[in-house]
């Protein structure tokens, strides 16, 4: 029963994408009136200690991939404003929330400086959905700049929720000496395993299928387990060796984004609908009126107030301070925190947790609806850059990769010099193989039977995966053993490689044979194409 209704869940949560991408309202929103609707419907799961292990991992392979995707290069420009904003700024938007809810809804002051550091920090998953899904090409670097800040905001967040749960437990706390120990444990950890990880994988070989990611999850758990056993913050840790990580290049690093953007995925998707679960909707509607002042009052004042306040030595334009102050979006960490301080057994006066939910749900109706259009409005949409040049995990940068091809004896460049070589595209030949020797390629260089070069030339990374398609033929495949030029595919589509099941790439002519085992790659213009096995 529980296999068939997580089944169930994540089919709604696809069908609940596919209406975010053509409604616009955010996808986390949909999966959170799913978990509502799963509720309301009798479904009845009450467990926090349960939904805080999941929501703990789902934090972690968050702000993990977060750092990840992290493009130091492009972010680097920004990283006073954007660190600035992720340490102090969400210091300075939890007590101005706190005092809020102290002053002016009566709400015990240790009570409202917890709940104002539940809610300080902005959600990088949110954030980046809508950025990526809406194409928000955005000017002055503010892309990297809110990547940045929601990536590594959550762990001062984190930091301020225990200090305040704790003095609400009684305990007798240095709060300066538990962010120093948190913030400096956190840094020294995360660089520390960050490096130990790429000396690893320096020495060993992990190349076998599935084994590198593998081992990317294990240094994760470790590098949190063994931080926060030491008294860092264990998120910071990851957020770390997420960046030190994914700035480095390695082998099987394509493979680690896709496992990893779908595991991220997932565990968006988890973290919301359990939300969602674990609320009831008597105490949803009792919460309405307060989480929706908050969240009102959060958008006009704490998180402008904060910006402009420490923006103001940075001498930025207005137009990109307003869209950083509508880009403080609510969510996985506020869930995450809230549920924490449920199982914390500390008995306070307000129900945390459906105030947490109903600001959630308004943070990303209200933000993430007037974002795109604010983008047009406030003039900071670039039609010349691309937001995916700020996320490592796309690959729409200019970086030089390398194919291979052999010099045959009826090549037209057998026997030609490299500066007699015709070469009308933009790639170079950057290395020659010849009896097992590497030539460096001159303009004097001969080129001789069965030579193996090496061009390089600009990347591409299908980042939607819609144009390229990769088939395996199967002995029943109605391919196998035909040649290229006897095959029916549509006219827009043409098969532009083969791999051999002994890895070696064929690029296709006519009468190259396809044969059970080969993988062959299609390159498409129309909108989809299907396996015709």
């Amino acid at each position: 029963m529980n296999l068939l209704l997580i089944t169930v869940v994540l089919l709604l949560a696809i069908i609940a994408t596919k209406i975010s991408n053509r409604s616009g309202l955010p996808a986390l929103l949909l999966f959170l009136a799913l978990g509502v609707a799963f509720s309301a419907f009798g479904y009845d799961f009450n467990n926090f200690k349960v939904a805080e292990n999941i929501a703990t991992l789902s934090l972690m392979i968050i702000i993990f991939y977060g750092g990840f995707g992290t493009n130091w290069n492009m972010g680097k420009s920004t990283a006073r404003e954007s660190i600035s904003l992720a340490s102090l700024g969400v210091f300075a938007t939890a007590i101005i929330t706190g005092l809020f809810c102290h002053y002016i809804l009566k709400i015990n002051f240790l009570e409202s400086m917890l709940l104002g550091s539940v809610v300080a920090s902005t959600d990088y998953a949110s954030v980046s959905n809508i950025l990526v899904s809406k194409k928000l090409n955005l000017k002055y670097s503010t892309a990297p700049l809110l990547e940045i800040e929601s990536g590594s905001n959550d762990p001062t967040a984190y930091t301020m929720t225990m200090v305040f749960l704790s003095l609400l437990s009684g305990y007798s706390v240095s709060i300066p000496i538990i962010i120093l120990q948190q913030v400096v444990i956190g840094l020294i950890g995360g660089f520390l395993l960050g490096f130990i990880f790429i000396k690893i994988i320096e020495t060993l070989s992990l190349d076998e299928d599935g084994l590198f990611s593998v081992f990317i999850a294990t240094m994760m758990l470790g590098t949190y387990a063994l931080t926060s056993l030491a008294g860092g913050n264990g998120f910071l840790a990851l957020y770390i060796l997420g960046i030190y990580i994914g700035n480095h290049e390695f082998r099987k690093k394509r493979d680690v984004v896709f496992f990893y953007d779908g595991l991220s995925t997932i565990f968006q998707i988890a973290m919301f609908f359990l939300l969602g679960l674990l609320s009831d909707i008597n105490l949803i509607i009792k919460a309405l009126p307060i989480g929706f002042i908050i969240a009102i009052f959060m958008l006009l004042v704490a998180r402008p107030l904060t910006v402009f306040g420490l923006m103001a030595p940075f001498k930025m334009k207005k137009n990109q301070l307003t869209l950083i102050s509508l880009a403080g979006l609510r969510g996985a960490a506020a869930i995450a925190f809230a549920i924490m301080v449920v199982n914390s057994g500390i008995n306070i006066s307000i129900d945390i947790f459906h105030i947490v939910f109903v600001i959630c749900i308004f943070s990303l109706l209200i933000h993430g609806t007037a974002l795109p259009y604010a983008t047009k409005k406030l003039d900071m949409y670039d039609p010349e850059d691309s937001v995916l040049r700020t996320f490592n995990y796309y690959s729409d940068k200019t970086d030089l990769e390398f194919i291979k091809t052999h010099v045959t004896k009826n090549s037209p460049w057998v026997n030609k010099k490299i500066s007699d070589i015709e070469i009308s595209f933009n790639i170079i030949i950057a290395k020659i193989e010849r009896d097992g020797k590497s030539i460096v390629p001159r303009g004097n260089t001969y080129l001789r039977d069965d030579d193996v070069i090496i061009l390089g030339g600009e990347g591409y990374f299908d980042s939607r995966g819609e144009d390229l398609l990769e088939i395996k033929i199967s002995d029943s495949h109605k391919w196998a053993g035909k040649k290229v030029k006897d095959i029916q595919i549509g006219k827009n589509e043409l098969i532009i490689m083969v791999e051999t099941p002994e890895k070696n790439i064929i690029v296709p002519r006519g009468d190259t044979v396809l044969k059970a085992g080969d993988r062959i790659v299609i390159s498409k213009e129309s909108n989809e194409i299907e396996d015709p096995e």
